[in-house]
Order: C-alpha cells, then sequence, then structure tokens
C-alpha cells in the first residue's frame, strides 16, 4: 500500500476548510491502495516523511512565507530525508490574504532541494474559499493521491 502523508498548519477556519477539502479528494473511494496520513505541521516526524510515497503540503502564508511551523518540519528533518524521498510527488495548498509568492517560492526552494515533484499546480486562495477553490483542492488531494495509485 502506498502512503500520501498531509502536513498541514491550518490555524484559520478558511486553511482549516481548504485542508479538508483535499483530504476529502485523497481519501475519495475511488481511490484504492492508498493510505492517507495527516499530520500537523508541528508534529510530523522524519520517520512520517520516510514513510511516505507521496505528500500535499498546506499552510497560510504569514509575513510573506510559509507558516513557521511547516517550515520547521522541514527543518527538523530536511537533512534525514534528503536523499531517501527524491522523485516524490507533491502538491500545496496555501491561503494569504496579503500575497503568496514568498511562500510559493519557500517551497519552491525546499521541495528543489529535496528533488521532489510537483504532481499538480498549487492552489492559492484569499479571504474565505468559494466553491470553486474548495474543488480545487479536493482535486489537489485526489490528483496527488491517484498517482500514488498508479504505481501500486
Amino acid at each position: 500500500m502506498k502512503r500520501l502523508l498531509i502536513i498541514h498548519h491550518t490555524p484559520s477556519p478558511h486553511c482549516q476548510a481548504m485542508f479538508e477539502a483535499v483530504v476529502s479528494g485523497a481519501t475519495d473511494p475511488e481511490i484504492e491502495g492508498v493510505e492517507v496520513v495527516r499530520r500537523a505541521a508541528l508534529s510530523v516526524s522524519t520517520s512520517d516523511f520516510l514513510d511516505a510515497d507521496g505528500y500535499v503540503l498546506g499552510s497560510p502564508a504569514n509575513l510573506g512565507s510559509i507558516s513557521g511551523a511547516l517550515k520547521h518540519a522541514f527543518d527538523c528533518s530536511y537533512y534525514q530525508i534528503l536523499d531517501s524521498t527524491r522523485g516524490r510527488p507533491f502538491g500545496l495548498f496555501l491561503h494569504g490574504n496579503e500575497g503568496t509568492e514568498g511562500a510559493e517560492s519557500a517551497v519552491d526552494r525546499i521541495t528543489a532541494g529535496l528533488g521532489w515533484e510537483k504532481a499538480t499546480e498549487y492552489v492559492i486562495a484569499s479571504n474565505k474559499p468559494d466553491k470553486a477553490v474548495l474543488e480545487a483542492c479536493w482535486e489537489l488531494g485526489a490528483t496527488v493521491a491517484a498517482g500514488l495509485m498508479e504505481d501500486v
């Protein structure tokens, strides 16, 4: 069985709604052979990263970057996962009221360093996520999970 790890920092109702839509897509009954594991960014471990076959990252865009919690998750595990997770697919959802370019750039730098492969377009929202954003989050989760299913 493949494992999709969803690492999230969802301190606001808007981030939480996006996270729930991602989980709903990733756990769609048509997706078989993929276990979905959810970890808050401050509780994710190196083992969680190593045991996963793909990732979805979720964060607010705070002060021009990803949340400190998501950055902390990578700070604690980066070198331990560097060689072992190359080529794994990932997706990203962000919520930011003041722009997300810095957060997108931070994720691009981290994932490029790890050698991860972007599985689908990022989902970016500001203000309250509307139906289209939540559908895009559902698709994000389903796309990354289904990509793992193809390898089962």
